[in-house]
């Protein structure tokens, strides 16, 4: 079985979840092409695999020009243009930047002999795919990471022609159904995404802050406003403020490598006069990002939306007791004083209460540390889901 897997803007900083379940879906017997809209800005490629991954990855948008010429017949699809008309200019864009690429695409996959494809995106990639199909491509399957609204127009078109699709929670399946309708294919699986937890393991015991030591945390992912950085680095300042000594490291970069929201970021940290206790560390690799995680005390992550999230579960998974935010399907994954600390989203004064009241607490921190693993090894293992993919597909091709 060979399947091509699509990922937009392949290697980024947030996709070793990708690349775990691509080499798990491996270690199953199954042949595996690396498929990507285009490359990623080199401010936020920054993991030990990332060479190894771009040099793998197939990238769409390096067109030649008979992709071009020979991707207009995905545009006499009259289905294709009575939703992009009726959504707007934007579908409009989008179907004419899709049409080469699908091109590409139809020809990799005959080149190749690419069985089934897989979008691991509901944006342009789907679209892409979906317009392959037209021209010859296989079937394919797609995989909602978030909120539906998040991923453009022609959902119903992108959804109706996949042959399944897999979702991380039930929320937003019954958002899906609610919006698209009999459009959701009949084969339609819940598979949160996961971690590999025996990487993701510490080397030596978690033991919690000492009574004489600064807190120390840690937080992770992509500068962006929904990760709620601002609230942090404000509960930052009450505690400070309270007399509580705190050091904060947050790894991770913007969309733009470093030109762009992270300027606000660092506006709002010289604001705050937190010089001395924050730091942005930029997109590091994924081993800083345990040695980080193994340093730490507490894991804090305040975002103000948040469809599960991939970061959670890293410091879950190394024992770090974490502090969430109640919002978006981090209930899912967390649940409160059971595997982690849930606070409301952007509210500071409750985040620093929860930060405060949980380093003051080493038994708590260690029954939550414990917990947490567990929790993960459980249901976020990056296994579970290749092996979703490898037996649906199983399915489709056998039928």
């Amino acid at each position: 079985m060979h399947i091509g897997i699509l990922i937009p803007q392949f290697p980024g900083q947030t996709h070793i979840f990708f690349w775990r379940e691509i080499q798990a879906l491996e270690k199953m017997g199954v042949q595996v092409t690396i498929l990507s809209t285009r490359k990623p800005p080199a401010g936020i490629v920054a993991h030990d695999w990332s060479r190894e991954a771009m040099e793998r990855t197939i990238y769409l948008g390096e067109l030649s020009p008979a992709d071009a010429v020979f991707g207009l017949p995905a545009l006499f699809w009259p289905a294709l243009w009575r939703d992009a008309l009726r959504a707007g200019p934007n579908a409009v864009k989008d179907v004419l930047i899709a049409a080469p690429a699908a091109r590409k695409l139809a020809r990799v996959c005959a080149e190749r002999g690419i069985d089934h494809l897989h979008a691991h995106s509901c944006g342009r990639s789907a679209l892409v795919t979906a317009m392959a199909r037209r021209l010859g491509a296989p079937g394919y399957g797609v995989t909602l990471h978030g909120f539906l609204e998040g991923y453009g127009p022609l959902q119903r078109l992108k959804w109706g022609n996949a042959a399944y699709s897999t979702i991380i929670i039930d929320a937003l399946l019954d958002e899906v159904r609610a919006a698209l309708g009999d459009a959701v294919p009949e084969r339609t699986v819940i598979r949160p995404m996961g971690v590999d937890t025996e990487v993701l393991k510490r080397e030596a015991p978690y033991v919690p802050r000492g009574p004489d030591e600064p807190i120390r945390l840690f937080c992770c992912g992509r500068l962006n406003p929904v990760k709620g950085y601002v609230d942090l680095m404000q509960a930052c300042r009450l505690l400070i403020d309270r007399g509580v000594d705190i050091r904060l490291d947050i790894a991770g970069e913007d969309d733009v490598g470093g030109t762009g929201y992270r300027k606000v970021l660092e506006a709002e940290l010289s604001r705050l006069n937190l010089g001395a206790h924050v730091r942005f560390l930029g997109a590091v690799d994924a081993a800083e990002v345990k040695t980080r995680l193994s340093d730490a005390h507490l894991f804090v992550l305040a975002s103000v939306a948040e469809p599960l999230g991939v970061a959670y579960m890293e410091a879950m998974s190394c024992e770090v007791p974490t502090i969430g935010t109640n919002a978006g399907g981090v209930p899912t994954l967390i649940r409160d004083g059971i595997d982690g600390v849930l606070v409301p989203p952007q509210d500071p004064k409750a985040l620093a209460d929860a930060i405060e009241r949980l380093a003051a607490d080493p038994e708590q921190c260690l029954a939550l540390s414990r917990a947490g693993r567990a929790r993960i090894v459980e249901g976020y293992r990056a296994e579970m889901g290749a092996e979703t993919i490898r037996d649906l597909t199983q399915e489709v091709l056998a039928g």
